[in-house]
């Protein structure tokens, strides 16, 4: 049988990125250069409206990695890489099971982690919950940078002021002292003493996302003299490739026959 034209002209890759990260637009966008690479970027649409990438973009769930394996072979994905946040646990696993099952190799794109330095005060906590346990005992007036979805975890903490800075407004249950900034990183070194300046920040509370786009708030917190709350990554799934950097994963692409 003689081939299809419109499958002739299809480059032989197709990659599948898990994105939402600054990790995962720059990849596609290294790949949309070049005709050698189909992309497809997935955002999980939590975000009203996302910074989109090159290329063929979906947006919402698979229905788990039995789903996502069945679209991985329905669109002859040949490479899948997760470049989700580090804290996208749930989507990470799901990952794993889905190349696992599709047979596709799997890539985690991942920024490394922030290390304390001279001068910082840091505290760490393996979890929201944990963080919202220690919180009182560091400060009266915290700039929660974790994220709108997890907000809830702190709604019980009455005597605590909070200013928490997000892309869209968060959903209630929420703290009840509470001031929300709606804004989108990157972020200043001198916004981020202003900031906390003005609002009589005390102590610090954030995830350990990695990356430089919102790193400047630990520099201004170890000039003011204010601890950080730094909750923990979660485990990641064993046996997967990671690459820390976008030259490694392209690297890996140009490497990983699929």
């Amino acid at each position: 049988m003689p081939a299809d034209p419109a499958d002739a002209a299809e480059p032989a890759r197709h990659v599948l990125i898990l994105g939402g990260t600054t990790e995962a637009r720059r990849l596609a966008e290294a790949l949309a250069h070049g005709p050698s690479y189909r992309v497809t970027t997935s955002l999980a649409g939590r975000v009203a409206a996302p910074v989109l990438p090159p290329g063929e973009v979906r947006i919402g769930g698979f229905g788990g990695p039995e789903g996502l394996a069945a679209w991985i072979t329905a669109h002859r994905v040949t490479h899948l890489v997760d470049a989700t946040h580090p804290f996208a646990e749930r989507m990470s696993f799901n990952a794993a099971r889905a190349a696992a099952l599709s047979g596709v190799p799997l890539l985690a794109l991942r920024r490394p982690g922030w290390s304390p330095g001279p001068g910082d005060d840091w505290h760490f906590a393996d979890s929201l919950a944990e963080a919202a346990a220690a919180l009182p005992e560091l400060g009266g007036r915290a700039f929660l940078t974790t994220g709108r979805m997890g907000l809830h975890t702190f709604a019980h903490l009455a005597d605590t002021w909070f200013l928490v800075r997000s892309v869209d407004p968060p959903d209630a249950p929420v703290p009840p002292r509470l001031e929300v900034l709606l804004d989108r990183g990157p972020f200043t070194l001198d916004g981020e003493r202003e900031l906390l300046a003005r609002h009589r920040i005390d102590v610090l509370v954030t995830k350990d996302s990695g990356g430089s786009a919102t790193a400047p708030k630990l520099t201004a917190a170890r000039e003011a003299g204010i601890p950080v709350l730094v909750v923990r990554r979660p485990p990641v799934p064993e046996g997967v490739a990671e690459a820390e950097c976008l030259e490694a994963a392209l690297e890996w692409l140009a490497g990983t026959p699929g």
